[in-house]
């Protein structure tokens, strides 16, 4: 479980998350969503300590906030939004950042960097440098470094977690649903897994648990029927916004309705 409680940031002389209480568990794919400046990354920031936050945070019982990286970094992985490299790093390398970060070393951590890679689809860019990539290309190498640090869902501390910011932004249609896939079934394995994400359709089908976000509070939470509606949506993003059912209730498809 992870657990936060008055969850508060403050960037100076503004309060950007103010007192949220939230939770996710271990075994389901919980997704944040919400308008552009809702609070969406800096939430996922503070659940992985990467920012100070007020307020009582847990993660399998413990208060990341109190762990040495190396440990946090066999707890849990992280996707983020931007991930610039000043120096030409292969491919390879960069994922067996992951699988060391892990406490792999040697043949062992090349060995699961290579399989993280497979993975996302990406077997025979080992050699290639970082840099030379297009963007979706280096979105699913972080998300195959993550993958090689929390490589089995469950471990002697308790479950792994998967913090995943934008995941899917900037890829086809084809690596879009590769990804949601993976995350699902990383969840169903009994990890953890959080994703923030602007694609409402994907979030109602690939959903366990949604968060909605609506300046700096949560609008609401709950499963993908009770938060994936028109009119708990549409009032948050300014906007009419219509959620079509398929006949099968975990198949939603969330559509604007045009102006005029």
């Amino acid at each position: 479980m992870l657990d936060a409680t008055g969850l508060t940031v403050r960037l100076g002389r503004r309060t950007i998350l103010s007192g949220l209480d939230f939770r996710a568990a271990a075994g389901d794919f919980t997704v944040i969503v919400g308008p552009n400046g809702s609070g969406k990354t800096t939430l996922m920031r503070a659940l992985t300590g990467e920012i100070p936050a007020d307020g009582r945070l847990r993660l399998n019982g413990t208060d990341p906030r109190s762990l040495p990286p190396w440990e946090l970094a066999r707890r849990r992985g992280v996707l983020a939004q931007f991930a610039r490299l000043a120096f030409p790093f292969t491919v390879l390398e960069v994922v067996r950042l992951g699988a060391e970060a892990s406490g792999l070393a040697g043949h062992a951590a090349t060995g699961r960097a290579r399989t993280a890679l497979s993975r996302v689809d990406l077997s025979g860019y080992e050699g290639r440098l970082y840099q030379e990539l297009s963007g979706g290309e280096q979105a699913r190498v972080q998300l195959a470094r993550a993958l090689a640090q929390v490589w089995e869902p469950c471990g002697a501390e308790g479950p792994r977690w998967l913090f995943l910011d934008e995941p899917v932004a900037s890829l086809d249609v084809a690596h879009q649903l590769q990804v949601m896939e993976l995350a699902a079934e990383y969840a169903q394995a009994g990890g953890g897994v959080i994703a923030v994400m602007h694609d409402l359709t994907l979030s109602a089908i690939y959903a366990d648990h949604v968060v909605l976000l609506q300046q700096g509070r949560i609008a609401a939470q709950g499963s993908v029927a009770e938060v994936i509606r028109p009119e708990r949506l549409s009032p948050v993003y300014g906007c009419a916004l219509e959620v079509i059912s398929t006949g099968d209730p975990a198949r939603l498809v969330v559509t604007p309705v045009r102006r005029g």
